[in-house]
């Protein structure tokens, strides 16, 4: 945006040739606002100065249009801000950089891993998800971060038209207040100088046409007067656009500076401590294997010394004993015997069934044999 060159002029513009309106003015108010000169240059003042003398109070046209130019300029300056600002969306960007915390924060390097059989099939897996997780992790920040860069070039070029907006706002402010000062030196002038001489022409001559020219330029010191106010009130925007700007371009450079250490530290931080949390992953699984392993190892050793004792301790008492023991000889002993009593007791109740038995033969053999002599004798 190329510097403007203040210029001050009288030209009437077209919308603005309308017809006057007559006031009547009550009273005349000198004017008690004092603008602080000491902005301008040598060149500058002289300028006023001679502005000044070209300004015809009588002219209405001139009142009406007069400083119309600077005032257009703040308003056309206050709608190009404005649509310079309306697609500004901050809270986006806020938004973004919430969800890129989110994202980082939602990485996690831990997984357990339970049972030894599994262990080295586990530990191999949670390398694999875990760059699995970071690589998901990864795209979606990378997402994150392109956006962030897109928002971080546009936020530095709005800082620089903010510049060149603050300039030409600055620009525009001195130009209507040179306008301003001009108009209250005539005004000053005509209120002091030209007024009272009218009046006094009028009080002289006691003339009708005299007391009308008298209060016509009465009406048109009183316009000229709203009219530089109407002029305050506009320098008033541009005095209050300056800060305004700055505030603006400061929360931009807020923004475009979180955004730079967003991703020039954060990210690669973040993408470090990945490559730490890997490497350590790696160590400590190589460390808990090999845990796993000594652990197994004892095991094994206190399961073989137990087993070794009960083996040794079991030989020993296997070698000490007899391949007969004594109480086994003992209860067989004491079944033999009782085996032999009871065979003789057998043999016993045997002898005496066969006595029975032979004395019971002996009975019936006799008792045949007197039957049958019996028989004899009868027959004979």
């Amino acid at each position: 945006m190329e510097e403007e060159k203040i210029v001050l002029t009288l030209e009437k513009p077209e919308e603005n040739n309308t017809a006057e309106t007559t006031e009547k003015v009550e009273d005349e108010k000198p004017v008690k606002t004092e603008l602080d000169m000491s902005v301008f240059s040598d060149e500058e003042l002289k300028m006023i100065d001679d502005f000044s003398e070209k300004i015809d109070i009588s002219d209405t046209n001139i009142i009406m249009s007069y400083g119309s130019t600077a005032q257009n300029k703040i308003s056309d300056f206050s709608d190009k801000t404005l649509e310079n600002m309306k697609t500004k969306d901050l809270g986006q960007i806020g938004n973004m950089i919430a969800d890129l915390v989110t994202e980082l924060k939602g990485f996690d390097v831990e997984e357990e891993s339970k049972g030894f059989l599994g262990f080295f099939k586990k530990a191999g897996n949670k390398i694999d998800n875990l760059r699995v997780k970071y690589e998901k992790a990864n795209v979606n920040v990378e997402k994150i971060c392109g956006i962030l860069e897109d928002n971080q070039i546009q936020l530095l070029k709005d800082i620089a038209v903010l510049d060149e907006l603050y300039a030409k706002n600055e620009t525009n402010k001195k130009e209507l207040t040179m306008y301003i000062a001009a108009g209250k030196k005539k005004l000053k002038h005509a209120v002091e100088v030209e007024l009272p001489q009218l009046k006094k022409i009028a009080q002289e001559t006691g003339t009708t046409e005299d007391a009308q020219k008298a209060n016509d330029y009465a009406q048109l010191v009183n316009r000229f007067e709203k009219k530089l106010h109407d002029l305050e009130m506009t320098r008033m925007v541009a005095v209050q656009m300056s800060p305004q700007i700055r505030l603006i371009q400061n929360n931009d450079t807020i923004m475009a500076e979180k955004i730079q250490s967003t991703l020039v530290n954060t990210i690669p931080l973040w993408k470090s401590q990945m490559v730490i949390a890997l490497g350590l992953t790696h160590a400590q699984d190589a460390i808990d294997a090999e845990a796993a392993v000594d652990k197994m190892t004892n095991d094994l050793l206190k399961k073989n010394a137990e087993a070794l004792k009960q083996g040794t301790i079991e030989t020993a008492k296997a070698s000490e004993r007899s391949i007969v023991e004594i109480e086994t000889l003992q209860q067989t002993n004491k079944a033999l015997i009782e085996t032999l009593d009871e065979v003789l007791k057998i043999q016993s109740e045997g002898r005496e069934k066969r006595n029975a038995a032979e004395v019971e033969l002996r009975k019936l053999e006799n008792e045949l044999k007197e039957k049958l002599l019996e028989i004899k004798n009868e027959v004979h």
